[in-house]
């Protein structure tokens, strides 16, 4: 696969395909982590899938992570041993099937109190036995000053020592995208920016789903042996669909949580080690995260009731992240030195109780439900477990007899579009992003037309126009918060570079790239006007 031309992504012969009349396996809905590794997982045992999503891939919470591929250190706290083995294997297989995209990363728990190091160190301990020959490397007891070589940017008043253990973090939208273009590569129908408007129920069951292309209004109906509601946060909406369809009620599975991330210079925290305090005033983690040649200052866990595509932080939350960034960095970063600003939405899942659904919680990250007419509903989870949660949705699909069963492990050693032999990999994600974030993929990104002309640092014409021909790509959002990062590392000078890459993508083809909105989007996230 890597050695393969890039697929081309134009739109017209997608919609083409979208309009054959024909009866697919499986109809994805949702082109976050979820729904895409469902698709691939599906495409890759040869099943075949269309992938429907309402807006960009991963334009949600998939893009709004903290950046980390992690097993769960807080969940050996909760007892949660097998959550965390799952997720250290599925760290490790992530890391070796993008190694362009997921990497290892050095963390260091600095100690201000003596008790610190050995208490957090024995846990960390377990967590290497947990990851076996999965780990990425042997967790250390470090001094005083080991710690500030290490972390030069912590806080050295009162410090006493610390702890280094590894982790992995990655590139959050690239990597879905990566996936979107796998499973395209397998076979798989995706199509972003094409809504689920209604499912199509015959006998009461899930026969297909009825969408509608965002940019022309065209409406299709997609028919399909079965259907996967992976809309994240969104899930309730097509569960209340399908139970007002029925005539069965229905009640809301997702409780939606989010997560507030600032970025600031590398500055901040210089070097290659993120920082981590486990357990902040109010019992909260922090992270400081070197990622793309800035650094990542997070999160918080607020409830929300709104569903906003784009969530505003509270007040509080700014606050809390600056104030705790304060105790733990020797420089205290302020809201001036604030890059981007960031929301995420994550969905929690309720306890269910009997409403007549058949419900399987695999973990207490992620929950699978299949419905009386048949519809899938899977929801809850994280990006690390990812795959693994794909061969959970088609087990489940396999036992509602809505497919026929197939053997798993088709997506365990399946190398993801761009990847390159990880012997290859020179830069680090942490490094500031450019061509070798394009893996395999570089030569051919290179040769496109404004390969020499740089837009902004790491971003050229070249990649632009790879954006738009093999990446999906039809808005200047698209390009500068997804296939580039640069809304999440820079808001205002993705804000300036609007028209011209607005321009570009009129040059390719596209009618309306939205520079307006995009310049209002990034003024928020370069701004943020806090929620009240």
């Amino acid at each position: 696969m890597t050695d393969a031309s890039p697929l081309p992504t134009p739109r017209a012969p997608l919609l083409a395909q979208l309009a054959e009349d024909r009866r697919y396996d499986l109809a994805v809905v949702g082109g976050g982590a979820t729904g895409l590794g469902v698709a691939l997982d599906a495409a890759a045992r040869g099943f075949s899938v269309v992938l429907l999503e309402s807006h960009d891939f991963a334009k949600g919470t998939s893009s709004r992570a903290t950046k980390l591929v992690h097993g769960g250190v807080r969940y050996l706290a909760q007892g949660n041993v097998a959550l965390v083995r799952e997720a250290l294997h599925e760290r490790a297989t992530l890391l070796a099937n993008a190694p362009h995209l997921a990497q290892p990363l050095p963390f260091v728990m600095p100690s201000y109190r003596l008790w610190e190091a050995p208490f957090y160190g024995i846990g960390l301990k377990l967590y290497d036995a947990l990851a076996g020959r999965s780990g990425l490397g042997a967790t250390e007891f470090l001094g005083r000053d080991a710690t500030l070589t290490r972390v030069p940017g912590a806080q050295p008043a009162g410090l006493k020592g610390g702890v280094q253990y590894w982790d992995g973090q990655f590139d959050d939208a690239r990597l879905a995208l990566a996936l979107a273009r796998t499973a395209a590569a397998r076979g798989a129908l995706v199509v972003n920016y094409c809504a689920v408007k209604s499912l199509v129920h015959e006998g009461g069951k899930v026969v297909g789903v009825a969408c509608e292309d965002r940019e022309t209004g065209r409406v299709f109906t997609v028919r399909a042996g079965c259907v996967v509601n992976a809309t994240g946060v969104w899930v309730d909406t097509l569960r209340q669909q399908d139970g007002a369809d029925t005539g069965r009620p229905v009640r809301p599975l997702v409780a939606p949580s989010q997560g507030v991330h600032l970025v600031v210079d590398r500055s901040f925290l210089p070097g290659d080690h993120a920082l981590l305090v486990p357990k902040t005033t109010d019992g909260r983690v922090l992270f400081a995260v070197p990622w793309l040649g800035k650094v990542i200052l997070g999160t918080t866990d607020t409830p929300r009731e709104d569903l906003a595509l784009e969530p505003r932080p509270f007040e509080e939350e700014i606050a809390f992240i600056l104030g705790e960034s304060a105790r733990y960095l020797r420089r205290a970063p302020t809201r001036g030195d604030v890059r981007s600003c960031w929301v995420g939405l994550r969905p929690l899942v309720k306890p269910q109780g009997d409403d007549g659904e058949n419900t399987k919680a695999i973990s207490r990250e992620h929950t699978v439900l299949v419905s009386p007419s048949g519809l899938v509903t899977v929801t809850g989870g994280k990006w690390t477990t990812y795959r693994a949660m794909a061969e959970d949705v088609l087990q489940r699909c396999f036992d509602a007899r809505l497919l026929a069963a197939r053997p798993a492990g088709a997506t365990v050693h399946l190398p993801l579009v761009g990847a390159p032999a990880a012997a290859q990999v020179r830069q680090r994600i942490s490094d500031a992003p450019g061509l070798h974030s394009y893996g395999a993929e570089a030569a051919a990104v290179a040769a496109l037309p404004g390969g020499e002309t740089e837009l902004a640092p790491g971003l050229s014409e070249a990649m632009v126009r790879f954006a738009v021909r093999h990446e999906y790509a039809r808005t200047v959002e698209d390009v500068l918060a997804r296939r580039s990062r640069l809304l999440f590392l820079d808001a205002a000078l993705a804000q300036g570079l609007a028209p011209r890459v607005g321009a570009l993508l009129q040059e390719e083809g596209i009618g309306d790239p939205g520079v307006a909105a995009f310049e209002a989007l990034a003024q928020q996230y370069a701004h943020p006007q806090p929620s009240a």
